[in-house]
């Protein structure tokens, strides 16, 4: 008898134990061992991390088969199958990415690349960008594993390994996804806190800026120093930059920010806030773009943007400069073709000595359509942590691995899981932290993404 009660309990341990309980577990514990892999550029981490990565999947229940790291010079994407009932249908992407950017120990208070945590916090550089979402994602999929949980259609799971640099891993992979139904970011959107804790809003990250760098060039045959003559590279260099300081695209309002605008000026006071509303009803309010456009932190969501990032000249002290070039970085509204800018950037200097050059292949992509179903899966995840939550869409000013899907045509939404005060945003700078209590909402959240996506 007391063989087969010891039987009996040892079967029914996993039927009682708590899915939700063992899943955030589980993903604080892949967190952890994600944060030491320092999957810097240039160290050689990320296949390694991808390894990792790779086992718990398969521990997880994912077939070995269904997993492939595709090597790229010293980094790489993993790429996981999530097979779901209709081979033929479509399948949904769900994208994280795998590296981080640099730490220098001697500045932070802790390792940066060893995971520590208060009463209140997580530690670590990728703590928070991007390797908490992943973590969530990774420990949720296997809990999808475990409930016996088969999608209508296939999940992809796609970890790039250059995002914070150049991007190559995500733009060589994305091609063969140009069947996808959508993708899912896991890098971008998420929900804020105010000082008290509580839900204020959540944004949906449905399109984004292109990332553009320009370089204007004089030359000049140059000379001795002693002898200045009416022409220098670098006055005329200077000139050029006064003009594209007084240089103003034109605002371009469109659903996406109408939206968030209208969901932000409910929480936003004074002058900003009626601004904000005025805008929402009426994308023409000359009045409304004035007022947002002279706020730092709302610009970049109605024009393009173009500022000069570096300045170089001459070659030395006592010799007139032979060469004098700058660095213009710009924020290209969604749509809006590189050409088309660098074409309004020659305009606004008017000096045909100044060379204006692209640098790199930018890639442009446009916004992606506010889909029923993508809106209603995400309101009912945010209703989870906070059911009077304005979900808003968003557009990015900063550039995520999305751009390279839209730019081919894959509708792209930023979703994370993540819910956080902003003040406490830290990625990419010293002390990088996430809260420990954003771990049970955020595998909650994507565990109801998940099912109502790929389930229906």
């Amino acid at each position: 008898m007391k063989y087969a009660l010891a039987v009996l309990a040892l079967f029914a341990a996993p039927a009682l134990a708590d899915p939700a309980a063992t899943a955030r577990t589980q993903a604080v514990e892949i967190l952890r061992r994600s944060v030491a892999f320092e999957t810097v550029e240039g160290r050689g981490h990320v296949p390694a991390y991808a390894v990792y990565l790779r086992d718990v999947l398969i521990e997880g229940g994912f077939a070995a088969s269904d997993i492939e790291f595709v090597s790229y010079k010293d980094t790489g994407s993993l790429i996981a199958r999530y097979r779901g009932k209709d081979q033929k249908a479509a399948p949904i992407l769900v994208t994280a990415h795998m590296d981080v950017v640099d730490a220098k120990p001697e500045d932070w208070k802790r390792p940066p690349f060893t995971m520590t945590a208060d009463d209140t916090f997580f530690y670590g550089r990728g703590v928070l960008d991007n390797k908490f979402d992943l973590s969530m994602v990774v420990a949720t999929v296997i809990r999808l594993k475990a409930e016996g949980f088969t999608p209508k259609r296939d999940i992809v799971l796609v970890f790039s390994g250059d995002e914070e640099t150049v991007g190559d891993t995500a733009q060589m992979i994305a091609p063969r996804f140009k069947n996808a139904l959508f993708m899912l970011n896991t890098d971008a959107g998420g929900g804020a806190l105010d000082d008290a804790g509580k839900p204020i809003g959540y944004g949906l990250q449905a399109a984004e800026k292109t990332y553009a760098d320009f370089r204007l060039t004089v030359t000049d045959p140059g000379g001795h120093s002693s002898r200045p003559g009416p022409r220098n590279a670098i006055y005329v260099l200077s000139q050029a930059l006064l003009a594209l300081q007084a240089k103003a695209f034109a605002p371009q309002v469109s659903e996406i920010s109408r939206g968030y605008f209208a969901a932000l000026s409910a929480r936003t006071p004074g002058p900003d806030g009626a601004a904000m509303a005025a805008l929402a009803k009426d994308p023409k309010d000359a009045a409304a773009i004035a007022r947002l456009s002279g706020n730092r932190e709302y610009i970049g969501q109605l024009r393009t943007t173009c500022v000069a990032t570096q300045l170089a000249g001459g070659h030395a002290p006592n010799a007139l400069p032979q060469t004098a070039t700058a660095t213009i970085n710009c924020r290209i509204m969604p749509g809006v073709a590189v050409a088309a800018v660098q074409a309004e950037l020659a305009a606004a200097i008017a000096n045909p000595e100044v060379a204006i050059d692209v640098m790199g292949k930018p890639p442009m992509a446009p916004a992606s359509p506010l889909r029923a179903d993508v809106l209603a899966a995400v309101k009912k995840a945010v209703s989870v942590r906070g059911p009077e939550v304005t979900v808003s869409p968003q557009m990015s000013a900063g550039a995520t691995d999305s751009v390279f899907y839209r730019a081919i045509g894959i509708p792209s939404y930023g979703v994370s899981g993540l819910w956080m005060n902003p003040a406490d945003d830290f990625a990419h700078g010293l002390n990088e932290r996430a809260p420990k209590a954003a771990v049970a909402p955020a595998i909650e959240h994507w565990h109801t993404l998940l099912r109502e996506l790929a389930g229906k």
